[in-house]
């Protein structure tokens, strides 16, 4: 084995699981910055410059907070719902393309720790994994309160990935691959998904929000009828595993819509520039994260603008409303793949 790709991929997994880390803590004070503009008030201010240290504060205080475990609760089952569901949302990046590659000392570095074929699959296996943590945790804290909102998790969350994995479909058919880079790579030349795939784009997105438990789908953890829902009795870091893997899933969905429908880190006239190959991957790169930044904004713009729905209408619209549509654009795609079809 090259202990050089080894080393290569070992510090690229650091880096990656460092930077989802710090994007979901400061992804919690931009959340309160664009909370408090839509609101016309002042969002944090005080921990350091313009509030900037707040999410160290945050953390710290999430740190020293009192533990406690309810006196009922399944103590194996209700520390595994918050690992479990970190894990899996770090675990996601793994297969995301976040550039080209780098040319180091003659040696050729892809910007991916794992270019697998099957790509889409994986990140469908490892999302539908995240629903035993919630679930998990929600059984395990031996509250109504908690139990009531990990079965809406799970419903929810079931219910809404059925119509976002139609929506992948019609990408698989149009690229005729799996792989998160090839999928990519055939969207070079601003040839981009959602110009083809505008109503997968629609309904993906859409799907991306019940997914993450993002408003108006946070039914889980609705604090108007169920306290905190599934993490009701998570207090400390437990409660903080919970809280940063939403943002984590907010990071990386916005990163997938990016890479599905927006042509990943592909940006205008890519080719044309007249830079070196490092270059043009560094603005590929960061071409990608303004297209997360985007979408990561576009989640909190929904969340402090629509009211939340109530649960019969979040699963009459997944199953009336976003499946039919899913359907359609599916079978719509292959229709006019086998007519126009070289």
């Amino acid at each position: 084995m090259d202990i050089q790709f080894v080393l290569y991929k070992l510090i690229l997994c650091v880096v990656i699981l460092l930077l989802s880390l710090m994007i979901a803590m400061y992804a919690t004070l931009a959340e309160r910055k664009v909370a408090g503009f839509f609101q016309d008030r002042l969002g944090p201010n005080r921990a350091g410059i313009f509030g900037l240290l707040q999410p160290v504060a945050d953390g710290m205080k999430l740190f020293f907070k009192e533990e406690f475990m309810p006196a009922n609760a399944d103590k194996v089952l209700y520390i595994l719902g918050p690992s479990l569901t970190m894990l899996v949302a770090l675990l996601t990046s793994a297969v995301i393309p976040w550039g080209g590659t780098l040319n180091i000392g003659g040696t050729e570095f892809a910007l991916q720790v794992a270019d697998v074929n099957v790509g889409v699959l994986y990140v469908f296996a490892i999302v539908s994994i995240g629903v035993y943590g919630i679930m998990i945790g929600g059984w395990a804290s031996n509250n109504k309160y908690a139990l009531m909102g990990s079965v809406r998790a799970a419903s929810q969350m079931i219910s809404y990935e059925l119509a976002m994995s139609m929506s992948i479909v019609t990408i698989v058919m149009t690229t005729g691959s799996l792989s998160l880079n090839e999928i990519v790579a055939q969207q070079h030349g601003m040839h981009w998904n959602v110009f083809t795939q505008p109503i997968g784009f629609v309904v993906f997105l859409i799907c991306a929000f019940a997914e993450c438990n993002r408003a108006p789908f946070d039914l889980p953890e609705c604090d108007s009828e169920l306290i905190g829902g599934y993490h009701t009795e998570y207090s400390s870091m437990k409660l903080g595993f919970y809280l940063f893997s939403e943002y984590i899933n907010m990071f990386i969905s916005s990163a997938m819509i990016s890479s599905l429908f927006f042509g990943g880190y592909d940006f205008p006239f890519m080719n044309d520039l007249g830079l070196s190959h490092n270059m043009v991957t560094i603005l590929g790169t960061a071409a990608l994260f303004i297209k997360i930044t985007f979408f990561g904004f576009l989640f909190m713009w929904v969340r402090w603008t629509l009211p939340r729905f109530r649960y019969d209408q979040l699963m009459r619209f997944g199953w009336k409303g976003l499946m039919p549509w899913a359907i359609v654009n599916m079978v719509l795609t292959g229709f006019l793949h086998l007519l126009f079809k070289k």
